[in-house]
């Protein structure tokens, strides 16, 4: 059984920054590529960023520059550093490999 748990949400000013992790306990393989994924109030769930087992990363235009996706394969971990964090940026975030989800975290972008 794979279970995806996302921490690191919250509540942050415009420009400001965040870290989220997302932490993946059962059997997997260290190639398999990890995504995040956010979704709006009221929006269909978004892609955002993904990373190959060889580091490889690709991003959504829309943050492209602002966040980094990264891994720790030791510790079965990937992360979402995201800065410059603007109002749009506000949504659930979630993980999601193979066919597995996490619960999501909420971020918040609000003065």
């Amino acid at each position: 059984q794979v279970q995806l748990v996302e921490s690191g949400g919250g509540l942050v000013q415009p420009g400001g920054s965040l870290r989220l992790s997302c932490t993946v306990s059962g059997t997997i393989l260290d190639t398999s590529t990890m995504y995040w994924y956010r979704q709006a109030p009221g929006k269909g769930r978004e892609w955002v960023a993904q990373i190959s087992g060889d580091g490889s990363s690709y991003y959504a235009g829309s943050v492209k520059g602002r966040f980094t996706i990264s891994r720790d394969n030791a510790k079965h971990t990937m992360f979402l550093q995201m800065n410059s964090l603007k109002p749009e940026d506000t949504a659930v975030y979630y993980c999601h490999l193979m066919h597995y989800w996490g619960q999501g975290t909420q971020v918040t972008v609000s003065s």
